[in-house]
């Protein structure tokens, strides 16, 4: 995608806002994104980001992806986070053998979840294995036509367990309407269910080398879009949705501005006070150095020559960079919203939603901030990471 399509894209996205907008309380009420909206990403090409270009996908680059997101989530954070995971879960499709992605690719808008904790039982069996459990959390999830899942299962020889991932269909696993959460609610991150699925050998890879970077699929394997490691990829393009709802709460701030006034003062105008400058400044500028992190690492993957191998310590600086984006994010947002008052409880003013739901993503746990601050902080201190994760 060169520079002009890459501008029309997400120019493309941005005119989706207002609709995204109109829909986020309907989202909310029912905890999965309208089908109108489903519609308008699809025709925008959305779920086609991460999609291979042999099967009508974009293959967009890391930072294309990461500004379209960006786009999504000043109308919505359910349905940029949405896409996001479909834009990561189809990249893992692509890692799987060219015949599996003729299964998945079929229909290029055909959406895909996933989640990348082992928490079911694979059992080998003729062909392939069996797999038995149920994972929660699965974003997108409702609109999905296949789920990548990790299941623990026997390692070659035998003598212990480790991670498998597979891509199975949706119409294979259970529904549970669980998801009633304090943020994201329309993304309907409900818990999927497998009970003894027969998944064939083919659509099932051994977590660990994924994480190595060693990948089944064979006309993938120059494709610029799989030149970065798992966790790298998945950092540059999760953090659109951070920035996208921290300026969209600037933006909606900024919009009953002039109206507003400071109760219980002589501030007629909240836009005359002091505290408000002190306010708007330190978000703008958290706002400003999240997008810093974002775009640096979204540049840096796509700079990389396909042969430059990835070192722990820059592993970990994009994990890292993650947690920051979501952090600073989560600061301008609360800045701003202690600076709305009152009034900005009802769930018609938006940014009472964009709080939840960016307190939400920092409590995801490859997001918190903390526990990357941990793990680049081991790093820097030369000592080995506490996760495969990288």
């Amino acid at each position: 995608m060169n520079s002009q399509s890459r501008t029309e894209f997400v120019q493309n996205a941005s005119k989706l806002v207002p609709l995204l907008q109109s829909h986020a309380l309907w989202h909310e009420e029912n905890r999965r994104l309208h089908d109108d909206v489903v519609d308008a990403l699809t025709e925008a090409g959305a779920y086609r980001m991460r999609v291979p270009t042999r099967y009508g996908g974009l293959e967009t680059d890391a930072g294309t992806t990461f500004e379209t997101i960006s786009q999504l989530a000043l109308g919505d954070g359910s349905a940029a986070w949405n896409v996001a995971v479909n834009a990561v879960s189809c990249w893992l499709a692509g890692l799987f053998p060219d015949s599996v992605q003729d299964e998945v690719f079929a229909d290029p808008d055909s959406r895909v979840c996933s989640v990348l904790s082992p928490t079911a039982m694979a059992t080998p069996v003729d062909g392939g294995v069996t797999i038995k459990g149920g994972w929660q959390f699965v974003s997108n999830a409702l609109h999905s036509k296949w789920q990548v899942v990790l299941a623990m299962g026997p390692t070659p020889d035998g003598s212990s367990l480790w991670p498998l991932m597979a891509v199975v269909p949706m119409s294979d696993l259970g529904i549970v309407d669980d998801w009633h959460p304090y943020g994201l609610r329309g993304t309907g991150s409900v818990t999927t269910v497998a009970e003894d699925v027969f998944v064939p050998a083919e659509r099932v890879l051994p977590l660990v080398l994924i994480l190595q970077g060693q990948y089944a699929s064979q006309a993938n394997a120059g494709a610029p879009m799989f030149r970065a490691p798992l966790m790298v990829t998945g950092s540059a393009t999760f953090t659109g949705a951070a920035i996208g709802l921290a300026n969209a709460a600037k933006e909606n701030f900024f919009d009953r501005l002039p109206n507003r006034k400071i109760t219980y003062t002589k501030y007629e105008s909240q836009r005359e006070a002091p505290i408000t400058h002190l306010q708007v400044a330190e978000a703008a500028m958290k706002i400003d150095e999240a997008t810093f992190q974002a775009t640096r690492l979204a540049e840096h993957i796509d700079a990389r020559q396909a042969d430059e191998p990835w070192s722990v310590h820059e592993r970990a600086r994009a994990r890292v960079a993650l947690g920051r984006v979501f952090d600073l994010s989560k600061q301008a947002v609360e800045v701003l919203a202690t600076a709305s008052g009152g009034s900005s409880l009802y769930n018609t003013v938006p940014i009472q939603r964009i709080l939840r739901d960016v307190q939400a993503l920092n409590m995801h746990a490859l997001m918190h901030p903390n526990t990357n601050y941990e793990l680049y902080g081991r790093v820097l201190c030369g000592l080995e990471p506490n996760t495969d994760y990288l």
